[in-house]
C-alpha cells in the first residue's frame, strides 16, 4: 500500500468550495479583526511593532513586515497573537496584595491583567506582594548572591521574545558572579540537536536557508508541524510546491494543517487552499530510528547513495552500514510501526530526490535517545549528500525566536559565547577576554536546576521568564522544589502563576521590558543562521527595565568594586564585545534600523562538503535502538501544541483539527477495539497519575495517542531525559480507562 496521501470526495469538494466553507480550518480574517479590537486601546504602538520590529514569536525570521524569503507580507497569526503583550496596559498591583483570589486563576486569566509595572517582594508568611524600590530589590538579590556560594545559585533565561543581548548579559553577568549555572530554554527542545550535529558536522544550526526549499526535489519533516508552529512556512510550501517539490511527513499523525492549509495571504489559497503534504509515513512514537535504519538498509544495499560524498566527504560509515544489514527487517517494522514496503517506498523517494531539505523538531528530540534520533536524520542526509548545496539541507527548525541565538551568546550550562564548551582551557581564553576569572566547570541544566532545589542545594533561583511549574514533567514535584529555595527571583512582563508559590524566604518580581522597548534595540537569530535588527521602539510601563540591563545593574551591585569589568554600558557596546567574542557574528554590531540583518556563514554551511570538525570530514553515527517495551495494552502517548505559543494558550479548540483541550488523539481501529467512540470520556493512567479526557478520533498510527501540554505534564516522568543533553522525555506510557458519564 503506498503512502500518498489520497483525496477522498470530501477533499475535492473543498476543494471548489471557496474559503475552506464547511471544512475545520483557521479563521484568519475573523481573527485579524479580533486581534484589532483587542488592541484597540493602543493601536498606534500595534502598528509601529508590526511594521518596524522583529518578530518575537517564532524564529523564521520578519523584519516589519518582511522577511528574506518571500516577497510581498509576511504575517502571521502567531505574531498577532502575541501583540498583546506589547501593548496591553500596566496592571493593577493592589491585586497582588493578596494572592489567594489570583492563585484561583489560570495563566491565560493572568496574562490578560496586564505588564507587571513595578518590583514587588512577598516575604514569607505574607498574603501577597508589596511595591519596593529598584534600589531596595537590587540589594536583597546582591545580599543573598553574596551570601552563598557560587554553585548554590542558579539563572534560567526563557525563549519568550529574549535578544541576543539579553542572552549575551545574563550569561556574562553570572560568570562575572562565579557560576555556570545559567541556562535557557533550547535545553528543552532542540539541545539533542546540538550534540547529534557537532558530532556529524562540527556546527549546531542550520546548515541552508528556508530559499532552498523552494524548488527542492523533497522537504522531509520529522516530528515536526509548522503548520501550527511557523504558520507563514505555509507560505513557503505552497510557492515550492509550485515550482515542483514534494513534501514527504514522517509523523505518528497526519497534522491536518500539513495535509491542507489555506494561506490568507495568497489569493488562489485564502480560497481553496494549497494541498501540502504529497506523502504521510506513520510511524509510531519512537520508531524513527528503526524506520531510519530500515531506510538507510535499503539505501545501502541497493547503493542507492552518494558514494563519491561518502567517499570523500565523511567517515565512520562502514560502522552504520554494517550495523543497518545486520537487522532485521521483523525487528525494524515492529518498532517503526510500518512494514519494510513503506521503508523501500520513502527510500525510493531518497533515490529519485537529487535534492532535499531534511526538517526536525521536537517530535524527534525530546526523547531520552532525541540526540540518537536526529542523528539518524543526519546519517540520512550525509547518505545522500544533502548539505552544503543549494536545495539541500539539515534543518533543526526552531518553534521560539532567538533560541538559535541562546547558545551561540553562551546562556548555556554546558556552553561558553560561541557555543564553545566549557571545559578549563576555553574559560581561561574567555577570563583573559573579560578580565575576570570565568568558572571551568560545567553548570546545572534547567532540570537540575529544579532538582538542586528540591534537594535544598540552591539558595537563590533566577528565573528570566518561562514557568517550570507548566514546561517541565512532574508539576508537583516542581511546585515543592520552587517552594523549597529561600529566595526566587522573577523577571517578566505578565504574572504567571508560579510566582505564587511561596518561597522559604522571599520571592521578587522585575518589571521586565519588552524587546521592543528595549534601550538601543536589539537582535535575533533566526532558524537559517540570520541576525536581524529591531530598533528601541520607545514605551514606558511603569518602571520597567531593559532585561539586560536588569541584569548588568543586578552584577554591579553585588561587586560595585570591579563593576568596570562588565563594560556593555549600552547596547552598542555589548554588540561590538559580542563580535569579538563570538567571531562570527561579526559585522552584526554595524545593524542599527528595521530590515538590517546577516547571515553568518552564508546561504549554505558546510559549502561543498566542507566541514569544520578536526578531520574536516562529516561523522556518520552508529546508534543503538531504544527500548520501547510496554506492557500488554499500553498506549504510547506524545505531547501536543494547539492553538497556544509555548504555555500562552490562546483557544480552548484547536482551530486545525477542532480538538478540544482535553481531547485524546485515538485512531479509529483503536477506539473500535477499545468499544469507544468520537467524545467518550476515558482516563490515560500510569505510575505517575491520571488524565481525563475525551476520544478525539483522529488519523493518527495505531497503538499511539496525543494529548495537550502542558496539561498532561503530570503524566510524564521526571527522571527521563536525553543523555547528551538532558533534554526532558516528553512522552510516556498509559493504559485507557473507560469512564461512565
Amino acid at each position: 500500500m503506498s503512502h500518498r496521501i489520497k483525496k477522498t470526495w470530501k477533499d475535492r469538494l473543498s476543494r471548489i468550495l471557496p474559503f475552506g466553507v464547511g471544512v475545520t480550518k483557521p479563521k484568519h480574517f475573523r481573527d485579524m479583526l479580533g486581534i484589532i479590537w483587542k488592541n484597540r486601546d493602543n493601536l498606534g504602538y500595534a502598528y509601529k511593532v508590526l511594521t518596524k520590529g522583529v518578530c518575537d514569536g517564532c524564529a523564521l525570521g520578519v523584519a516589519g513586515l518582511h522577511d528574506w524569503t518571500i516577497s510581498g507580507t509576511h504575517l502571521c497569526m502567531t505574531r498577532l497573537n502575541l501583540l498583546r503583550l506589547n501593548t496591553m496596559p500596566a496592571l493593577d498591583v493592589t491585586l497582588l496584595e493578596n494572592v489567594a483570589a489570583l492563585q484561583k486563576l489560570d495563566n491565560a486569566q493572568l496574562r490578560e491583567l496586564g505588564r507587571l509595572p513595578f518590583p514587588m517582594v512577598r516575604e514569607r508568611g505574607a498574603k501577597g506582594f508589596r511595591r519596593i524600590s529598584w534600589d531596595d530589590a537590587n540589594a536583597r538579590i546582591a545580599a543573598k548572591i553574596r551570601a552563598t556560594t557560587p554553585k548554590r545559585w542558579a539563572m534560567f533565561v526563557t525563549a519568550r521574545g529574549v535578544t541576543n543581548e539579553i542572552y549575551y548579559m545574563a550569561q556574562k553577568a553570572a560568570r562575572f558572579l562565579g557560576t555556570n549555572n545559567v541556562d535557557n530554554a533550547a535545553r528543552l527542545c532542540h539541545a539533542p540537536s546540538t550534540s547529534a550535529m557537532k558530532h556529524a558536522i562540527g556546527l549546531a544550526a542550520s546548515t541552508c536557508s528556508y530559499k532552498d526549499w523552494y524548488g527542492t526535489d523533497l522537504i522531509l519533516f520529522f516530528g515536526s508541524n509548522p503548520a501550527n508552529d511557523q504558520p507563514v512556512t505555509t507560505k513557503y510550501l505552497h510557492e515550492a510546491k509550485a515550482l515542483g517539490t514534494k513534501v514527504v511527513l514522517v509523523n505518528p499523525y497526519l497534522e491536518p494543517g500539513m495535509k491542507r492549509y489555506w494561506v490568507p495571504s495568497s489569493a488562489s489559497s485564502a480560497l481553496f487552499g494549497t494541498d501540502i503534504a504529497d506523502y504521510w509515513f506513520p510511524v509510531s512514537q519512537g520508531g524513527d530510528i528503526a524506520f531510519l535504519y530500515g531506510v538507510l538498509k535499503i539505501l545501502f544495499a541497493e547503493n542507492w547513495v552518494d558514494e563519491r560524498f561518502i567517499r570523500e566527504r565523511t567517515a565512520e560509515v562502514d560502522e552504520l552500514k554494517s550495523r543497518a544489514a545486520a537487522f532485521q527487517f521483523e525487528e525494524l517494522e515492529a518498532q517503526a510501526g510500518l512494514d519494510r514496503a513503506a521503508m523501500r517506498e520513502f527510500a525510493a523517494l531518497i533515490r529519485d530526490a537529487k535534492n532535499a531539505v531534511i526538517v526536525w523538531s521536537m517530535g524527534l528530540t525530546q526523547h531520552t535517545y532525541g540526540a540518537d534520533a536526529v542523528s539518524m536524520a543526519l546519517n540520512l542526509g550525509l547518505a545522500r549528500g544533502y548539505v552544503g548545496r543549494d536545495k539541500c539541507g539539515l534543518m533543526p527548525i526552531r518553534g521560539h525566536s532567538s533560541v538559535q541565538g541562546g547558545a551561540e551568546m553562551g546562556a548555556y550550562a554546558t556552553a561558553f559565547p560561541g557555543g564553545k564548551t566549557v571545559n578549563a582551557e576555553n574559560a581561561k581564553k574567555l577570563s583573559d577576554e573579560y578580565g575576570f576569572t570565568v568558572p571551568d566547570w560545567p553548570g546545572l541544566t534547567s532540570p537540575e536546576m529544579v532538582e538542586a532545589s528540591a534537594r535544598g542545594d540552591l539558595d537563590l533561583l533566577y528565573c528570566l521568564g518561562g514557568n517550570f511549574l507548566r514546561t517541565l514533567p512532574d508539576p508537583v514535584y516542581v511546585r515543592d522544589a520552587l517552594a523549597n529555595v529561600p529566595m526566587r527571583v522573577h523577571q517578566d512582563i505578565i504574572l504567571t502563576d508560579q510566582m505564587f508559590i511561596e518561597a522559604k524566604e522571599e520571592v521578587i518580581l522585575l518589571p521586565a521590558k519588552t524587546r521592543y522597548e528595549q534601550d538601543d534595540g536589539g537582535t535575533e537569530t533566526s532558524t537559517e543562521r540570520r541576525i536581524m535588527f529591531s530598533p528601541e521602539i520607545p514605551r514606558q510601563v511603569g518602571e520597567a527595565r531593559a532585561e539586560w540591563k536588569i541584569l548588568r545593574d543586578i552584577a554591579a551591585a553585588v561587586h560595585p568594586e570591579r563593576a568596570a569589568q562588565l563594560g556593555c554600558e549600552t547596547g552598542g557596546k555589548m554588540r561590538e564585545e559580542i563580535a569579538r567574542v563570538v567571531p562570527f557574528y561579526d559585522g552584526f554590531q554595524h545593524l542599527a534600523k528595521t530590515g538590517d540583518a546577516i547571515q553568518y556563514g552564508g546561504p549554505h554551511l558546510c559549502a561543498d562538503g566542507t566541514f569544520p570538525t578536526a578531520d574536516g570530514k562529516a561523522h556518520f553515527r552508529t546508534v543503538p535502538l531504544p527500548n520501547l517495551q510496554k506492557a500488554a495494552g499500553e498506549f504510547e502517548v506524545s505531547t501536543r501544541r494547539g492553538k497556544q505559543f509555548n504555555t500562552l494558550i490562546y483557544a480552548e479548540i484547536d482551530p486545525l483539527n477542532e480538538a478540544p483541550r482535553d481531547a485524546v488523539l485515538m485512531s479509529t481501529d483503536d477506539a473500535a477495539r477499545l468499544h469507544l467512540i468520537h467524545g467518550d470520556r476515558i482516563a490515560l493512567v500510569n505510575r505517575q497519575g491520571r488524565y481525563e479526557g475525551r476520544v478525539h478520533l483522529a488519523p493518527i498510527a495505531r497503538g499511539n495517542l496525543q494529548v495537550h501540554w502542558p496539561e498532561s505534564n503530570h503524566l510524564l516522568r521526571r527522571d527521563l531525559r536525553d543523555g547528551p543533553s538532558g533534554a526532558p522525555d516528553y512522552n510516556t506510557q498509559v493504559r485507557v480507562e473507560r469512564l461512565v458519564g
